[in-house]
């Protein structure tokens, strides 16, 4: 699947879920605002598990550094599609998250907002095309303003944050399990898990039917949980 796609799963993912799940697992409901934050940043999350990709959208978000990145987790975790393809990566995320905003607070919170932010720029296209510092500069400036307004609504400790750090993780394993190679979500057993829909990233079914009813199907779930005015009462 492509960066894009996995992008617009994560968000379709959150905000289908924001109304029933984190009552249940946080025991606490989501604020409008609070469900709208999560699912842009959810959005960045669902790229994470390729940063084993030193080739991939994630790749090139923030330039050197991200590529630096990505390569050395690629070497250290098996390649493409290993251990950050699983469920323990999954866990892996999700813990470090929380133990982030538990015991560091707002500094790795405003951090935690802007890797994600910029993840979400790059894979959702609102950025200049290209690898160059063109593309990230503008992709640093735009997460730079993003997470200052976002500064403003967030707390200190948002104990929704590992929850769309955790989903949208579980958002790109999905959607790389509908593709061939599909994804050992079991690592370090090296069974891969397999539906293939998609026969080869980017193809038709990807890009023109998929991805867009995703995005319609996600700014509808925004109206009726976040964004109608019954919603604010």
């Amino acid at each position: 699947m492509m960066g894009h796609s996995h992008a617009v799963s994560g968000a379709l993912l959150f905000a289908g879920t924001a109304p029933y799940l984190p009552p249940l697992v946080m025991h606490a409901h989501l604020a409008p605002q609070e469900i709208l934050m999560g699912t842009v940043l959810c959005a960045g999350a669902a790229l994470l598990p390729d940063l084993d990709h030193h080739d991939g959208t994630i790749a090139n978000f923030l330039g050197p550094v991200s590529k630096t990145l990505c390569r050395f987790v690629a070497w250290a975790s098996g390649g493409h599609r290993h251990a950050t393809h699983s469920l323990f990566f999954v866990a892996l995320m999700t813990l470090g998250s929380w133990a982030g905003v538990t015991f560091l607070g707002r500094p790795f919170t405003l951090g935690m907002t802007f890797f994600l932010l910029a993840l979400a720029v790059r894979a959702l296209n609102i950025c200049p095309p290209g690898h160059g510092f063109h593309a990230w500069g503008t992709i640093v400036a735009m997460a730079g303003i993003g997470t200052a307004v976002i500064a403003k609504f967030i707390p200190s400790a948002p104990g929704w944050l590992p929850y769309a750090v955790g989903l949208g993780c579980v958002a790109h394993l999905l959607g790389d399990s509908i593709t061939k190679r599909g994804a050992p979500w079991l690592w370090p057993i090296r069974t891969r898990y397999e539906i293939v829909v998609i026969k080869s990233s980017g193809n038709r079914l990807e890009t023109e039917i998929l991805t867009p009813i995703m995005g319609v199907a996600t700014v509808a779930l925004l109206w009726f949980t976040a964004l109608s005015p019954n919603a604010t009462s």
